[in-house]
């Protein structure tokens, strides 16, 4: 799957992955729903951190179609909240 961190680029991340941002996933989706501003910052850094980790980031004159877009790490609660579906940032 392509990523892209907003502001960053993309990344390409093997399926096999999803579990772990999954995780975090669900873990920033209550600390955002619950307006945990300190616990939103560390797990949105810790995804960001993970999608970097696991992912090969692409040529940056690739233009390939990002299946799921991450907010920048310098995104407020706010605008994370307005980017959530009712799964999260990431699907599944």
């Amino acid at each position: 799957m392509i990523v892209r961190i907003m502001g960053e680029g993309q990344v390409k991340v093997a399926d096999r992955h999803f579990a772990e941002l999954n995780t975090l996933d669900d873990q920033l989706l209550a600390e955002v729903e619950g307006g945990d501003e300190a616990g939103f910052r560390r797990t949105l850094g810790a995804l960001l951190d993970a999608v970097r980790r696991i992912g090969e980031p692409l040529p940056d004159d690739a233009l390939e179609p990002s299946e799921l877009i991450l907010p920048a790490p310098d995104a407020t609660l706010a605008d994370v909240r307005d980017l959530l579906g009712d799964d999260g940032l990431i699907p599944g």
